[in-house]
């Protein structure tokens, strides 16, 4: 499986925190982990400092306390968690597909697996309580989508719109169900 892979399994750049102005590039490639840097400084003890470079094999990595620091203060503590799975060789291909095609995948669940989802991780319950999955959800539920009714989605919100619809429908369903049940009953 790993052969499926990319050479590059993950690559990040970001600026070290405030008040830093430091640059930096972390690169996943399936045998190494490469940390690079570059100082961005007005003083004269830094001016003539060149861009730094750490390469470590997975495993060196998965050792070295001070660079996983270093890595967790730059880009998060999520990011380093995703780094020792990669090093580890636990892939987390979820992870790599980007938002638009999980919404996609996403649109398919029922509700109830939906909302089990959106309880997994930041990114998911952030995904299912997007606008543009209920838009998928709405689209997907909706025969015909009147100018009116996307006016209205837009308005309030394509969730609020879902679930508004629905307990319209579960309103009627109920009111049928009493008088069923009225009917029924006066005949005994």
């Amino acid at each position: 499986m790993a052969s499926w892979l990319p050479e590059t399994l993950f690559e990040i750049v970001g600026q070290g925190p405030a008040p830093c102005k430091d640059y930096y590039q972390l690169l996943v490639t399936r045998s190494q982990v490469i940390f690079r840097w570059w100082k961005v400084s007005l003083r004269s003890e830094y001016r003539s400092s060149k861009p730094g470079e750490t390469k470590e094999s997975h495993e060196d990595f998965l050792e070295n306390s001070h660079l996983q620091v270093q890595i967790a203060l730059i880009f998060g503590g999520r990011i380093l968690d995703y780094v020792l799975n990669l090093c580890e060789g636990r892939f987390d291909f979820l992870e790599r597909l980007s938002d638009s095609l999980l919404l996609n995948i996403i649109s398919y669940l029922d509700l109830e697996d939906l909302t089990n989802l959106s309880q997994t991780s930041r990114r998911f319950s952030k995904l299912c309580r997007s606008d543009q999955l209920w838009e998928l959800i709405v689209r997907s539920a909706c025969d015909n989508l009147t100018p009116d009714l996307r006016a209205l989605a837009e308005e309030m919100g394509w969730r609020q719109m879902f679930f508004t619809n629905k307990l319209q429908l579960q309103r009627q369903i109920r009111k049928r169900r009493q008088r069923q049940e009225s009917q029924g009953g006066s005949g005994l």
